[in-house]
């Protein structure tokens, strides 16, 4: 990559930023309603989209990974990307070629019988070919997209200078100290791994594995021959697409009944420890003739490690068993609730939550229900851990891809069977659940209800002045970066004056009420950034 590119890409992006955080600044420094703040979200969403669309790479990957933290961001600015694509323009084929021959280490013609020359998938990272191999089989070749390396290094540079600056010198955003570098570690983590195709190949040889007793399942074979970090080859399968609903219709196993095969393979993914698909799009998931599930491109995945996948559980089993406490247990060992959560409050809201009856669920309107659920979350102390990004798109992505398959029935319906499947498997659930039953009887709660009583009134005590004193330190800061941002605004303005008139004292003065200013300013951003790792832990 050209470096008269790289500057301009990274020039883009930069100004972008600067714009949003001065557009920011100002809206924060003139007090604007929450109907303004939506307004300017959205027009910085449109922005940002149109901007993805046009520098193309590891942006787009950004802004898919942004588009499913709505319990971190403004609504507005979701809609805005919620739906972007990472679909992008072929790489010439004498390109293609090149690699395929440098990988392989002699002609493709040596290889290969034939091989379609028009991409049958282009994404940011790789492009796939249908191709035919000496032998005489059928092979998707995935081969990475030239100098997609300098393009993703580019960026990385540019979005660690951005996260340098809205992590340690940006207002920190209300209600979660969000933290950017563990997002961009994340980030980076993921992509890194995607640019590496032999990653994807001993992922999609894990699957395999897991699914080799699973009849519902296809996974194609690999050619390890044949692959390397920068190509992989697979065994090509056709399929049907979801959204095909005219070929669906022709097939002997209804659509529902796929639906439910969906999430008898996903669930397992989701609950249990160990890899899971964390990109089930329309495109990664085709249904054989024969009903089979097919799942594809296995370059975006993440994991569930073994405690929290035993915290998911217990959240499981405690929800079911009415024990509620022991529900925010489990949501506070996951990292859902942040530290000033009251836990007597989120109790409650469970066990609201599960007054209903199953009737009363199938009746609801649940697109209502989850977008109520979503401002729910955005006004309580909750936050979707950064670990979990992963888990929520590929929950989000197969959720959508049941509803197109089944629009008529409620994906609580669809769900509960292979739940209860699920929970018939494990082993030791029986005896996890009466526990957990019992704890949630009166006995047991008058029992802790007393012993919460005795210490309730020194942690009222402890909890008040511990807020009284983050409120106040808080606002100190605040105040002081506040004026000291006014006051680099107007040395700034004052060296426009000096330099438009002339006036060298004026201009010379303005210059270091600008340094002054924005020296003590960096020194504040410092102090509060000590301060909030001293209040908060981190959440990783």
């Amino acid at each position: 990559m050209k470096t008269n590119s790289k500057l301009r890409r990274m020039a883009k992006v930069l100004s972008l930023a600067f714009v949003i955080f001065i557009q920011i600044y100002w809206y924060k420094l003139r007090n604007k309603t929450d109907a303004e703040w939506e307004v300017l979200w959205g027009k910085i969403g449109k922005k940002f989209r149109e901007t993805l669309f046009e520098l193309e790479g590891l942006l787009i990957k950004v802004g898919q990974l942004l588009s499913i933290r709505a319990d971190l961001l403004p609504k507005s600015f979701i809609q805005q990307i919620q739906d972007l694509t990472d679909h992008v323009p072929p790489s010439e084929w004498k390109e293609i070629e090149q690699i395929l021959e440098q990988e392989w280490g002699s002609p493709i013609e040596e290889h290969l019988q034939w091989i379609e020359k028009k991409a049958v998938a282009s994404a940011s990272i790789g492009e796939v070919y249908k191709g035919v191999l000496i032998n005489g089989e059928e092979v998707a070749i995935k081969v990475q997209r030239t100098e997609i390396e300098s393009i993703v290094q580019t960026d990385f540079r540019t979005l660690r200078m951005i996260i340098w600056f809205a992590a340690d010198h940006f207002v920190p955003v209300p209600k979660g100290f969000i933290n950017f570098k563990v997002l961009f570690d994340e980030l980076k983590q993921v992509i890194e791994r995607e640019l590496d195709f032999s990653k994807e190949k001993d992922t999609l040889l894990s699957f395999q594995k897991r699914f080799k007793d699973v009849d519902i399942v296809k996974i194609p074979e690999v050619y390890s021959d044949y692959c390397s970090s920068k190509v992989l080859v697979m065994e090509w399968m056709e399929g049907i697409r979801v959204t095909d609903e005219s070929r669906l219709d022709q097939l002997e196993i209804s659509r529902t009944e796929l639906a439910k095969r969906l999430i008898e393979i996903f669930l397992p993914q989701w609950l249990e420890p160990g890899l899971f698909h964390a990109d089930p799009h329309a495109g990664n998931v085709l249904i054989s003739e024969d009903g089979h599930i097919i799942l594809l491109d296995f370059g975006m995945i993440g994991e569930i490690s073994k405690r929290d996948a035993a915290n998911f559980q217990g959240l499981i089993e405690s929800m079911l068993s009415k024990n509620f406490s022991k529900a925010v247990e489990c949501l506070t060992q996951l990292g859902f609730l942040l530290p000033e959560a009251d836990k007597r409050t989120m109790e409650k809201l469970l066990a609201e939550m599960m007054s209903f009856e199953v009737n009363q669920w199938q009746d609801m309107d649940l697109f209502k229900f989850k977008l109520e659920m979503n401002n729910l979350i955005q006004a309580l102390p909750i936050q979707v851990p950064t670990r979990f990004v992963f888990l929520g798109r590929s929950f989000v992505t197969l959720e959508g891809m049941i509803y197109n398959l089944a629009p008529e029935e409620e994906f609580i319906v669809i769900l509960k069977p292979a739940f209860t499947n699920w929970i018939k498997k494990q082993g030791n659930h029986g005896w996890s659940f009466v526990w957990h039953w019992l704890q949630s009887q009166p006995l047991f709660k008058l029992f802790y209800s007393f012993k919460e009583f005795l210490t309730l009134p020194q942690k009222l005590e402890d909890l008040k002045e511990k807020e009284q004193r983050r409120q106040f330190q808080f606002t100190i800061y605040e105040n002081g970066k506040r004026q000291l941002f006014l006051l680099t605004l107007l040395s700034i303005g004052g060296v426009g004056v000096g330099l438009y008139s002339s006036h060298q004292f004026l201009m010379q003065f303005a210059i270091g009420g600008s340094l002054l200013s924005t020296v003590g300013y960096l020194f504040l951003s410092y102090q509060q950034k000590k301060w909030m790792k001293y209040m908060h832990e981190k959440r990783r």
